[in-house]
This record gives C-alpha cells, structure tokens and sequence, in this order.
C-alpha cells in the first residue's frame, strides 16, 4: 500500500469483541500498526496487550473534536476502516427520531468526517484505502429497521460519493455488504439452533476486508458482498 519503509498504518473504528478486533489482528499480522478506536477503554487495552502494532486510541466517533484529535496524534494513515456502527431495531412508530439520528451521526456523519480528515494526505501520497463495513440495510429498508436502514443506505451512497471523487487521484473506497448474522455471542445466543454454518465468521470478514485495502488499480471492487453460502438473498 505504501512506499515508504516504515510500517504503514491503518485506522480502525469501531473495535468490538467480532469484526473490530479481527480487523484489528488482520492488518497487524499483515504488517500495520492499528490505531484502534472505540469507547470501551478496558477492552482497547486488552487487544493492545495482545495485539503487537495496535494501540488504543479511545473515541466517540461522533465527537468530531475528539476525532480531528486521534488523527492529528497518529499521524496519516494509509488505510481507514470504518466499522463502527449505530444501530436500533423497533416498528417505526416506536422509533425515536432521536435514535435515527444518533445512528446517522455515527454511520454517515463519522465516515464524511473522517474521510475529510484523512484524504488530504493521501491525495498528497496518490495512494491509500478507505472501507466502510455495511450490512444488508444499506441495500432495503425492511420493517422494525426504520431508526437504522435509512442512516447504512446514506452511509452507502456517501461512500460512492468518496469513491467516484477519490478514485482518479488513486485514492480506493471500497464498501462490504455483509449479507449475514455475524458469528458473536450475543448472535449465537439468539440464534441458538442454528448451525455453525448460518453464522459469517468476523476472520472471514476481516479477511475480505484487508483484500478490498490491497487490491491492485487496475481492478477495484466498489461494492463487495459476502455470505454464507446457505444464505438467501
């Protein structure tokens, strides 16, 4: 991704116990230093004891001082995943407006943020990767989702904003549709008779992830979809 002889670095938002911390352990074993971030201190500083290369940089993403702040200290990245979500599943009359958009602050708002944040630098560079991690949401709005879909089909359509902007000045965005229940225990616990292989593993996603980062110019993916194989769509 980077030719410069240090260790490239990629931001990671939204580090829980699934996908965040499998993207976290990707990128360091593919040779990144991993600016972690989330609110939850203690298990930052867990992953950063475990992970070598990865240091806990604690933020609310929709804290836009906070954030220009976590940037500014880690310098330019070459990487941005953007994984933190806000999410909330009621019938839309039972939807608080103020839940939308808090929601929309963290998957829409936080993405432009950050993007404005970071691309400066790598236009400078002619190179880097931003990824926003998406679900089936960003694609149909389906009931009890109205507080969440509306604010992953905006995140959506910003990426490809960043995308069509960003691409000629060799900048790859890049968007996962995971098209799953993602293997977690609070997952496991509600779809506790399914199979194994109902669930998407987050390694798998992560994986997919650190390839959409690094693949070659001349064959970008914009919009990426990945599912188990026994999943109807």
């Amino acid at each position: 991704m980077t030719t410069s002889t240090q260790q490239p670095l990629a931001l990671i938002t939204g580090v829980g116990p699934g996908v965040g911390s499998s993207l976290v352990r990707r990128f360091a074993a593919g040779g990144y230093r991993v600016a972690m971030i989330a609110r939850d201190t203690a298990r930052l500083a867990e992953l950063e004891a475990e992970v070598p290369g990865a240091f806990a940089m604690p933020c609310d993403v929709t804290d836009v001082t906070a954030l220009k702040q976590v940037v500014e200290q880690i310098g330019a990245p070459q990487v941005i995943v953007h994984n933190a979500v806000g999410g909330s599943f009621a019938p839309f009359l039972e939807t608080d407006p103020n839940t939308l958009r808090r929601n929309f602050e963290i998957n829409t708002m936080a993405l432009l943020n950050l993007a404005q944040m970071v691309a400066p630098a790598m236009i400078e560079a002619g190179e880097g990767a931003i990824i926003v991690t998406g679900n089936t949401s960003a694609l149909r709005g389906s009931p009890n989702f109205a507080g969440f879909a509306p604010t992953k089909a905006a995140q959506r359509i910003l990426a490809e904003s960043l995308a069509r902007d960003l691409g000629p000045k060799g900048i790859h965005v890049a968007y996962l549709v995971i098209d799953a229940v993602i293997d977690v225990p609070w997952a496991r616990e509600m779809y506790n008779k399914a199979p194994d292989d109902f669930f998407i593993q987050p390694n798998s996603i992560a994986a997919e992830v650190f390839h959409l980062a690094h693949q070659p110019k001349d064959a970008w993916t914009f919009i990426s979809e990945v599912r188990p194989y026994r999943e109807k769509w």
